[in-house]
């Protein structure tokens, strides 16, 4: 009896850990086209997030100001399709380190250092990525630290 039931843990143990794999799969997924689009400068990048995303940002400036910036995800988008032909203009790349996943309530929270190569500044990102009524899966929410 003793051997079924260990069986039968770790038959549920296996089946757990691989529903929960999926999810993160589906995040670094994600998360690895937006590095790519974000990289090959591609306006799509934009409808990886979805319609009604939370977009904040934390702005520090030299002074030692700090503003935050909410913004409405149907305008950050735009602005991020607006402003691909400038930054490969510029040249105005990321690279991303200590990239790790974890399991929320309502989807993936990826977090990573953002280095500007651009600016020569490291900051944190984190996105939520979650499906979409449609089974698609999408950055839900963005919250950011970013200078001038």
């Amino acid at each position: 009896m003793y051997r079924i039931l260990s069986a039968l843990a770790a038959a549920f143990l296996l089946i757990a850990s691989s529903a929960n794999a999926a999810p993160n799969d589906e995040a670094k997924k994600l998360f690895e086209r937006y590095v790519a689009l974000e990289h090959a400068f591609d306006p799509e990048v934009a409808d990886l997030y979805a319609d009604d995303a939370l977009i904040k940002n934390r702005r520090t400036y030299p002074t030692g100001q700090v503003r935050e910036l909410t913004m409405p995800a149907p305008q950050y988008k735009a602005l991020i399709r607006q402003s691909m032909p400038l930054a490969k203009a510029k040249g105005d790349t990321s690279s991303y380190s200590d990239i790790t996943y974890s399991q929320e309530d309502s989807g993936v929270r990826v977090r990573a250092t953002r280095f500007s190569n651009l600016k020569k500044y490291s900051s944190p990102v984190s996105l939520l990525a979650a499906p979409n009524a449609d089974g698609l899966w999408r950055i839900r929410e963005e919250l950011s630290e970013s200078q001038p």
